[in-house]
């Protein structure tokens, strides 16, 4: 067990470059870039993909974020939910700052047409995903994948 414990921690040191933290691109290799997908239907769910979110934003990650089953319902136009501390605001409120960081927010393709909602339905900002615009956006090998 030990052996197993002390051969996992060169693991990950090595993987992180010995310091225990993540690599960061050099400048020339351009911006972070995450995929976070919001499927949860609970309010601090969503609210904490929100806040990690613009927390990558703030630190020049590009995000974008793909919304699909009940978390779809995050980008209709009237999505607010209950206000959540300590941001004192909902996760609609959350969602349309992250855009306003320059975030780009989908619903999933199959979302709207198996619900009672319409692309006039979503909230200004938020488009409708193409399967094979995000299949080609996964597959980059320095996307990372956060799923809430």
């Amino acid at each position: 067990m030990r052996l197993t414990l002390v051969l996992l921690s060169a693991l990950v040191l090595t993987a992180c470059g010995g310091n225990g933290a993540p690599p960061v691109p050099a400048a020339d290799e351009g911006p972070m870039r995450y995929f976070v997908t919001v499927t949860a239907e609970h309010p601090q769910a969503r609210g904490m993909a929100m806040v990690l979110s613009r927390q990558l934003v703030a630190r020049g990650a590009e995000v974008r974020v793909l919304l699909c089953g009940p978390g779809g319902e995050l980008g209709l136009r009237d999505a607010e939910g209950p206000t959540l501390q300590p941001a004192d605001a909902s996760p609609g409120q959350m969602l349309r700052a992250l855009m306003a960081d320059g975030a780009r927010v989908e619903v999933c393709a199959i979302f709207l047409p198996n619900t009672q909602w319409s692309e006039a339905d979503l909230a200004d900002g938020v488009s409708v995903a193409r399967p094979g615009d995000i299949a080609e956006h996964m597959l980059q090998r320095d996307v990372r994948f956060l799923n809430f």
